[in-house]
């Protein structure tokens, strides 16, 4: 995010102040809009590499999705494969949403040409 707002430039900044808008106005209407286009992508990158990480992490032992479908599922059922088939689906499930959303709130956000 910090990286995004400081990629605006300085004079953006004097114009709307300039504009007579208030720092908290000039923030909102003027620097977010442009740091959004620069943010996106990166943020995209982050919130999947979150959900691939938690998956690495429920192999050290960490309670989460997996918890319900290897316990449960694995200790009734003894289908190994098929418990963590599922796993995996329910995880590529999570990851193409994640994509898919993040995709369409960038092309909305992305300047077009006239």
């Amino acid at each position: 995010m910090r990286s995004g707002i400081l990629a605006i430039s300085k004079g953006q900044t004097e114009a709307a102040s300039a504009l007579g808008l208030s720092p908290t106005k000039t923030l909102r209407l003027v620097i977010i809009p442009q740091a959004m286009r620069v943010i996106i992508p990166p943020l995209t990158s982050q919130y999947l590499n979150l959900t691939k990480n938690s998956s690495l992490a429920t192999a050290i032992g960490y309670p989460d999705l997996v918890s319900v479908f290897m316990g449960t599922t694995l200790n009734q059922t003894g289908q190994a494969i098929e418990v963590i088939a599922m796993t995996m689906g329910v995880y590529l499930v999570i990851s193409i949403t994640t994509s898919v959303l993040m995709n369409i709130y960038n092309r909305r956000m992305t300047l077009v040409e006239r």
